[in-house]
């Protein structure tokens, strides 16, 4: 039913029927809604800088799978649009909404403005400016369309006035109108068509080598159980991407582990070895397949994508199958004749993954000093509780967690960044709001700790109680085989280009009323998570690691 309300009260009754719980925010920003948002229950949640907010509503959507919000003036839009990356690359469905000097204003150098919507152009599926508060009905409804429609992504929406005050102080008669399918993805499981599932069928049936690769999509649509299915009907071993390491726990006998660049070698072999690769809600990009050399160009290919443009982009199909993953390998299943006994294929994987677990496992159990990164995450694995959740950043954290910590329980979760260092703190705040009853820990290096650590405060202040494990070694580990690489053995002053002072991030901890915990002995390591699981505030927990300690090199097949 329409009725005269200000643009502000649409706009926070709407997000609060779509079920939205925190808006993420950098002042100053619909401040009428801001308002608004206080009567009607929606929590706000003040950020220390607009990249953060974009990380923590990109955390909050990735855990509700449902879409996050995150706001800023003009001025700080284009610091808005870089923390979009991320829920870009992810396939998050946050929504970005700023504000932008008033018609008269633009083009006159007013103060702080730059045009900045084009800066959202390659961050988002849609991307759309809102000049009247007429508008907001239709446009706020696709919003959550486009977020949370096919493959999740980002949508900005351009709010006219420089805290979006034009739209939001007018009133008008509005009807607040919530389409019940938009609040969660995958928000429809289109189906593929019969034929192509009857085609990849047979594909499987007769190759003698196959394997699974499950990615992010298969997370996304919770396809994890109809996988295992699959994967035991034909004993197919299953490979995943870290975005897809959720699909299976370590204990099953088929896991291979994280295939491609942040990989284990058993799990690069394997899927070298295959004869096809079922690729499910995965891309084919360079991380997953180690720069495109694994599988090896030429081999068989099925793919299953909700988005049909992923389909074949970096591997010709055999055949590709168009669909929502959960539903599409039912209809696989149902099409299947189940082999009656492993086979000789699948008992070759176990043997391999078995030589694998045997080579790491002094490493995961070393008490080595400094600690080794095997063993911390051998820590993480056995204190993070049956509902955690682990949320990880890129490179080393990804390397290390993706290979080393082992889901063991089908509740938890493993959330990992996209490509942008420091992503993985203030995201784990935002899945903290998405998940409040339930534990949630980061787990980052001393490089990514350092872009973010002042939304310690944030949590703090909003007793935001997550624990954030520091693997601190002073240091951009990652990068130093490269530079080393570069400069040989000519003499330079090298550790000014990837070292960091050694600071102590438990005090700063302390300092910000957060409880802060230093291990510098591998012994002590369960007694610190244990305490800062059980904390009544925000926990630190910094784990002193050595600058020798290099992740594996991924392998690869000889040229």
């Amino acid at each position: 039913m329409r009725q005269k309300m200000t643009g502000a009260r649409f706009i926070v009754e709407t997000l609060k029927e779509y079920g939205v719980t925190h808006v993420f925010f950098v002042e100053i920003i619909l401040l009428r809604a801001l308002l608004e948002m206080e009567a009607l229950g929606i929590r706000r949640i003040l950020a220390h800088s607009e990249k953060a907010a974009a990380y923590m509503a990109d955390g909050y959507a990735r855990a509700k799978r449902s879409p996050g919000i995150c706001m800023s003036q003009s001025v700080g839009a284009a610091n808005l649009a870089s923390g979009l990356q991320d829920p870009y690359l992810g396939h998050s469905p946050v929504i970005a909404l700023t504000g932008r000097q008033d018609f008269v204003a633009q083009y006159r150098n007013a103060y702080q403005e730059v045009l900045h919507d084009s800066l959202f152009d390659s961050v988002t599926k849609y991307n759309i400016k809102v000049d009247t508060v007429e508008q907001l009905p239709y446009l706020f409804r696709q919003a959550f369309r486009e977020a949370t429609s096919g493959s999740p992504g980002p949508v900005h929406i351009d709010i006219l006035g420089l805290r979006g005050q034009m739209v939001e102080d007018a009133e008008s008669e509005l009807e607040v109108l919530v389409e019940k399918s938009f609040l969660r993805y995958p928000s429809k499981r289109p189906e593929p068509e019969i034929e192509f599932v009857k085609e990849a069928a047979k594909f499987l049936e007769r190759a003698n080598k196959p394997v699974i690769v499950a990615g992010g999509g298969a997370t996304a649509s919770s396809a994890g159980p109809e996988i295992v299915e699959l994967s035991e009907m034909l004993s197919i071993p299953v490979a995943t991407s870290l975005a897809g390491k959720e699909a299976i726990l370590e204990n099953h006998p088929l896991n291979l582990g994280v295939v491609g660049r942040y990989s284990r070698w058993c799990a690069n072999r394997i899927v070298s070895e295959a004869d096809l690769v079922l690729y499910i809600g995965s891309s084919t990009g360079d991380l997953v397949t180690n720069g495109w050399k694994i599988p090896k160009i030429g081999t068989p290919v099925i793919q299953i994508d909700i988005n049909p443009a992923e389909l074949g982009r970096s591997y010709p199909n055999v055949v590709g199958l168009m669909g929502d993953a959960k539903v599409t390998i039912q209809r696989i299943k149902e099409s299947l004749k189940p082999l009656k006994s492993a086979g000789k294929w699948a008992q070759y994987a176990q043997k391999i993954v078995k030589e694998w677990r045997d080579e790491v496992e002094p490493l995961r159990t070393s008490n080595a000093i400094p600690i080794r990164p095997e063993r911390l995450c051998k820590e993480i694995t056995e204190y993070l509780p049956t509902n955690g959740v682990l949320v990880v950043d890129t490179g080393y954290s990804a390397i290390w967690t993706g290979t080393m910590f082992y889901l063991t329980h089908p509740d938890q979760r493993y959330i990992r960044c996209a490509g942008s260092l420091g992503w993985s703190f203030p995201a784990s705040l935002g899945v903290k709001c998405g998940l409040p009853d339930r534990p949630v820990v980061c787990f980052t290096g001393d490089g990514g700790f350092w872009y973010h650590f002042a939304e310690l405060e944030t949590a703090r202040r909003n007793n935001i109680k997550t624990v954030t494990v520091v693997n601190n070694n002073s240091a951009f580990r990652q990068c130093l085989d490269t530079i080393n690489m570069v400069y040989g053995e000519k003499p330079s002053n090298k550790d000014e280009i990837y070292k960091f002072s050694d600071i102590s991030f438990a005090r700063i901890a302390e300092e910000m009323g957060c409880l802060g915990i230093r291990v510098e002995q591998p012994g002590d390591i369960s007694k610190a998570l244990k305490k800062a699981l059980a904390a009544d505030v925000p926990s630190v927990v910094e784990v002193i690691t050595g600058m020798e300690y290099g992740a594996p090199k991924p392998w690869a097949p000889l040229q």
